[in-house]
């Protein structure tokens, strides 16, 4: 794959990098904010080469690429568009102040967690790996083998809040290296590990008020202490940066940053917010722990749409919250319901489609999804049909309920589909047992059984749009334009086409093209086709007399538009109440070497076929026949 020119694709494809306002990158795709979406083509975006799928959330444009792709591309698209990184940030910045506050904190754990999430893969497959041997080779766990890969498996969770608070320093601009203190003073071996037990519970007092002890307890497996005690460092060193005079700025701000931090996390940040975040992991566990499996049904019902919203980020802390109770991780087996099914959903868009295109991009989009990347499957093919991604939402739920009906677990996290075999294996420290493994195969065909079988006979694809074909931008009756009592249009002065009497007061695009004109009046607009078809869609008779009166323009000259995109908006009954006739002509302007066949009379809606376009020597053909018939 051509990286640069990808990259040069996307950048022509959004209008250019005059209209970029900032770039970023996640695991899979492509985040631009862009400063006018109309100068965004999506059709050009969806056929450059390597992109699986494009869709705006949170204010953002995401082309997605896929994983080990996203980011040469990104790395080109950069350099082509010369973007500097503060230019970038601050953009994002403000992007992000216009969401809500539960979207901006969901952001921002994403942000943290996506940089370190390689480490916590790769604990867990290292985990699984080394669980999976044992079972093979009984003798390997008294090993010293079995010590050199158990600390290397390991690593990456038990000083899991060190990574949280260097990921975290980094997302709200502090050092890196006082992060990585912050983190270091909440797990400090003088502090009782938070997973040891009943030790726990017996650990020394710092301060006690009243019944309540502040106990010398790390902080091992908590992830919301960690990120908001670093941002608590970043505050105050932002504010030291300021206001401490240059020569001291190496001795005073270090010092105070971390001591505050420090401070302020094993006195107030941890002690409180450790304990909201075990009652979250409660009520998690309470949902997931429904009878008769209703929590897993519900939680994989919704697992695919925390997705397409941007906000399942949070099943991290979930999942980390689990583990670090010494619990197995519940809802990764449900996550992985919930993936598999979107990837089973795609692979019957696959094998039901006839276009070879979409066959190329729904088979590897499956497969993804059964590796853990749902991404291209649910933003690449069935967010777009919608069918599919409803039918992949009730697979996930169904294999949800079984999976919290035979309480599967995991070992880990950061791994789901096919390679989360590894974290599910037989595990004593979490009461793991054979039959897990035989209950998260049966929860992945399970829930790929019910998917693929609802969008097999659910969905159907639809007709490609015919290059010679107009679309109806009306809904209403459909007349010759010959029936128009208006001289200049019936006598196809103008050019040939049709008329509809609008029944609604909405004109939709005929076909995928751009806007030529809008005058002032807004009772007509002129649009060019990307077959080279030019229409004028004049609504009524005389309307230009009302001086734009009743009308409204949703788009405006030069805009690309999609078919089924709304034009114009009316108010139909003001109009025939002022005496005009709202009978509106669809003419063929370019019409000199071509023609238009009537596809039908009488009743039509938007969106249905209403003529062909076809050579100036057909179009005489079938008149010649009409007269003849007549």
């Amino acid at each position: 794959m051509d990286y640069r020119k990808a990259a040069q694709g996307v950048l022509d494809a959004i209008g250019g990098k005059e209209n970029i306002l900032s770039a970023a990158h996640c695991a899979t795709r492509l985040r631009l904010v862009i400063a006018d979406n109309q100068k965004a083509d999506r059709n050009a975006l969806e056929n450059v080469e390597g992109v699986k799928g494009v869709f705006e959330a949170s204010g953002q444009l995401q082309i997605i690429f896929g994983t080990g792709t996203v980011n040469k591309v990104f790395e080109e698209f950069i350099g082509l568009a010369g973007i500097e990184a503060g230019t970038r940030e601050e953009v994002k910045k403000a992007a992000a102040s216009k969401q809500n506050v539960f979207l901006r904190l969901i952001k921002t754990l994403g942000d943290v967690f996506v940089p370190i999430l390689p480490a916590i893969v790769a604990s867990g497959l290292l985990m699984g790996l080394l669980e999976g041997l044992t079972r093979v080779i009984p003798g390997m766990a008294e090993s010293n083998w079995y010590t050199f890969f158990h600390l290397m498996s390991n690593a990456a969770l038990t000083f899991l809040p060190i990574l949280i608070a260097v990921s975290t320093a980094r997302v709200f601009g502090g050092n890196l290296f006082l992060g990585a203190v912050v983190g270091m003073i909440m797990i400090h071996p003088d502090l009782v590990n938070a997973w040891s037990g009943d030790a726990v519970a017996s650990a020394p007092a710092l301060i006690t008020i009243g019944s309540f002890s502040i106990r010398l307890v790390g902080y091992q497996g908590h992830v919301i202490p960690v990120i908001l005690s670093v941002w608590a460092m970043c505050f105050v060193e932002k504010k030291l940066h300021a206001a401490v005079p240059e020569m001291l700025d190496l001795f005073v701000v270090p010092l105070v940053s971390v001591l505050v931090a420090g401070g302020l996390a094993l006195l107030v940040i941890g002690p409180v917010f450790g304990f909201l975040e075990t009652w979250v992991l409660k009520g998690a566990s309470a949902l997931i722990s429904l009878p008769f499996g209703i929590g897993g049904f519900l939680v994989g019902a919704a697992y695919a749409p925390t997705v397409v919203a941007g906000v399942h980020h949070m099943y991290n802390i979930i999942q980390q919250g689990f583990l670090g109770n010494g619990s197995a991780n519940f809802l990764m087996p449900i996550a992985t319901a919930a993936n598999v099914a979107q990837g089973a959903a795609a692979l019957a868009v696959a094998l039901k489609s006839k276009s070879r295109k979409t066959k190329a991009l729904a088979v590897p989009a499956a497969i993804s999804a059964y590796m853990g990347i749902t991404e291209p499957a649910i933003f690449g093919v069935n967010v777009r049909y919608k069918k599919p991604f409803v039918a992949g939402v009730i697979g996930g739920a169904a294999g949800g309920l079984y999976a919290a009906l035979t309480g599967v677990g995991a070992s880990a996290y950061g791994v789901t589909g096919i390679f989360g075999l590894l974290i599910v294996l037989p595990n004593s420290e979490f009461s793991l047992g054979a039959w897990n493994v035989v209950n998260y195969l049966l929860t992945i065909l399970i829930a790929s059984a019910v998917a693929f079988a609802v969008c097999f006979f659910w969905y159907r694809e639809e007709a490609p749009a015919e290059k010679d074909v107009v679309y109806s931008p009306l809904k209403g009756s459909v007349m010759p334009l010959s029936e128009v009592r208006d001289r200049t249009f019936s006598s196809g002065a103008l050019g040939c086409g049709c008329a509809v009497l609008p029944f609604v007061g909405k004109v939709t695009a005929p076909f995928d093209g751009t806007i030529t004109s809008l005058p002032d009046t807004r009772h007509a607009v002129g649009i060019s086709g990307d077959s080279g078809v030019e229409m004028l869609i004049h609504v009524g008779l005389d309307t230009v007399k009302l001086g734009g009166r009743h009308f409204t323009a949703c788009v405006k000259e030069g805009d690309k538009v999609r078919r089924g995109q709304t034009l114009l908006k009316f108010d139909l009954q003001a109009i025939v109440g002022e005496g005009y006739d709202v009978t509106t002509p669809l003419v063929i302007v370019n019409g000199e070497d071509r023609g238009a066949e009537l596809l039908g009379k009488g009743a039509v809606s938007f969106g249905e076929p209403v003529l062909r376009i076809v050579s100036s020597e057909q179009a005489a053909a079938e008149a010649m026949k009409e007269e003849a018939g007549s």
